[in-house]
């Protein structure tokens, strides 16, 4: 074949030159890859090998190589054939030991295993020993905490709570309600300059303070609506006052369920609310705290000697309050 001589050029079907030309403009695939994606849509142009060879700045050779690859096993052919490459050091068996011993033993002397304890321990390198963490997601150093309740009614209460969510009476609404205090007010001394792409919100390093707040909150888990308001002062008788903006908000027809952790014991005794002459109904677990933040748990002060379970499947609302 003569210097330069145009071969016939490659016939392709349309989808092959959609993810071609996907390859060639890709900025994210490798440059190897997008470089022959574009050697084969120069061949089908019928672009001779030469000029190929001139804008890849690669050999002949290559270029016919890549192009006799394409022709035999079309997409397939343009990526990297598996080389075989040095043998594997550790074997199988050397990881399941250090796996087995790092799950079901302790380091003599130590708490837990670090990356150079389990390498001396098992005879690997601290990369190996690294790498197989890495891979297993195993992490010696950390713990999470956890509690579990001594109640022995704790199954029937949960039954009740998430009854109430699952299955809310007719004509009733059901709110998780909760409070986050300490809240700080603070007034940045400069705009914040919003987030965008490539960068985060930028805030300035200094403040005025003003003082704290606190936060209560209704969530309507059926629909999603919050219910927000925000008190200077961190006490029963805001959150009461958050329990008569929750009475004005709802419609009169609706009863209201409320799922709360208590915020002080005058919370959930019986409360007159104002223009009421009755006062609040007992909830459905007087002495239960919910499970809300970190710390709390679901559990009564006096057990009963016997728990009636409250399961809330199939209920009409009564059209009070509660």
């Amino acid at each position: 074949m003569s210097q330069g001589r145009p071969l016939p050029a490659l016939e392709l079907t349309a989808e092959e030159r959609r993810e071609l030309s996907g390859f060639a403009a890709s900025r994210s695939l490798p440059h190897a890859l997008v470089a022959r994606a574009q050697l084969v849509l120069w061949s089908a142009e019928g672009v001779a090998n030469t000029e190929i060879a001139e804008r890849l700045n690669w050999s002949k050779p290559t270029v016919g190589k890549w192009r006799q690859r394409f022709v035999e096993h079309r997409l397939q052919g343009l990526y990297d054939e598996l080389r075989p490459g040095r043998p594997r050091s550790v074997s199988d068996q050397q990881v399941a030991v250090l796996l087995r011993r790092t799950l079901k033993q302790k380091p003599p002397g130590a708490t837990h295993w670090s990356v150079r304890l389990a390498a001396e321990a098992n005879g690997l390198s601290k990369s190996t020993v690294h790498r197989v963490f890495q891979l297993f997601s195993l992490q010696p150093h950390r713990s999470k905490s956890f509690k579990l309740s001594t109640d022995p009614f704790f199954v029937e209460k949960v039954r009740d709570v998430v009854g109430l969510y699952l299955n809310p009476p007719d004509h009733a609404v059901v709110l998780s309600v909760d409070e986050k205090s300490q809240i700080q007010a603070l007034n940045r001394t400069q705009p914040v300059l919003p987030m965008g792409l490539g960068y985060v919100e930028g805030v300035t390093h200094d403040y005025v303070r003003h003082g704290t707040t606190t936060l209560f909150a209704a969530l309507d888990i059926a629909t999603g609506t919050v219910l927000t308001e925000c008190k200077p002062r961190h006490r029963h008788q805001e959150f009461l006052s958050f329990i008569e903006r929750i009475d004005q908000a709802v419609p009169a027809e609706l009863d209201v369920h409320l799922i709360v952790d208590i915020l002080h014991p005058q919370a959930r005794q019986g409360t007159p609310m104002a223009g009421r002459a009755a006062p609040i109904p007992p909830p459905l677990h007087a002495n239960v705290f919910f499970l809300a933040q970190s710390g709390r748990t679901l559990v009564r002060s006096h057990h009963p000697t016997g728990y009636p379970p409250r399961l809330l499947q199939k209920r009409q609302g009564s059209h009070r309050k509660n």
